[in-house]
């Protein structure tokens, strides 16, 4: 056997259908769409979106201006009356003990504290974002506060 000697499969080779080019075709007059109605006219159908006469998706969508930054970072935020509560004099807060205090879901959230409260022990600081009213309790009942590495 040679190249030259191999043809497709008996069968497997057929003529595309070609479709109102006269009645000997087969395809001719109605071109395969049938007599009257809405499929059977130059563009017919149902549009895009249409959805059997529901209000389409995209109509349902609310139309408000503005867009959302996917940038923005979303902090846990705790507040330093929080930190009263569940931390003892000379306590490190920072992730993973706020976690394991049940005060955050997961330590890779970003924490942020805020300053609603009183704070009267001496409490280490280290989280990701701490407000000016919360870092000034926090420095005035003895603590400090350092960055998150």
């Amino acid at each position: 056997m040679q190249l030259n000697d191999l043809r497709p499969a008996e069968g497997a080779k057929k003529n595309r259908k070609r479709i109102g080019r006269g009645n000997s075709s087969g395809h001719g007059t109605t071109a395969g769409r049938g007599t009257k109605g809405q499929l059977s006219r130059s563009g017919g159908g149902k549009g895009a979106g249409f959805e059997g006469g529901q209000q389409p998706l995209a109509m349902r969508l609310p139309k408000l201006p503005g867009f959302t930054n996917h940038n923005r970072v979303e902090y846990a935020p705790v507040n330093v009356a929080r930190l009263e509560g569940l931390f003892a004099d000379g306590d490190t807060v920072d992730a993973e003990s706020l976690m394991a205090k049940g005060v955050i879901k997961h330590d890779y959230i970003p924490v942020k504290v805020l300053g609603d409260g009183e704070l009267t022990k001496k409490l280490t600081v280290k989280v990701d974002k701490v407000s000016a009213s919360a870092k000034a309790k926090i420095e005035a009942a003895g603590g400090k506060v350092e960055q998150a590495c």
